[in-house]
């Protein structure tokens, strides 16, 4: 699962060969998530509100880029990284 961010001790990543429709997944010690890049929704999440806050803003931020990385996974080309959340 390429990483294409880190920030606060949340990892993002993307799959290559994940199904529709496009998400991320987030990852940290605490727990995970998955989230829709088209509207920004919390699919599945077992992260704590905070860190859900902070992925979703960063989200927000770089919505754009997700949907090229998302594009990127589907033709199997390498992801770019994307600036984490300061």
């Amino acid at each position: 699962m390429p990483t294409i961010s880190r920030f606060f001790g949340i990892v993002i990543a993307m799959y290559f060969d994940d199904h529709g429709p496009p998400h991320f997944h987030a990852r940290h010690a605490d727990g995970s998530a998955k989230v829709r890049i088209d509207t920004l929704e919390v699919i599945e999440s077992t992260l704590a509100r905070r860190q859900v806050r902070f992925v979703l803003a960063w989200a927000e931020l770089h919505q754009d880029e997700l949907f090229e990385n998302w594009r990127r996974a589907r033709v199997g080309e390498t992801l770019q990284e994307v600036e984490p959340l300061r």
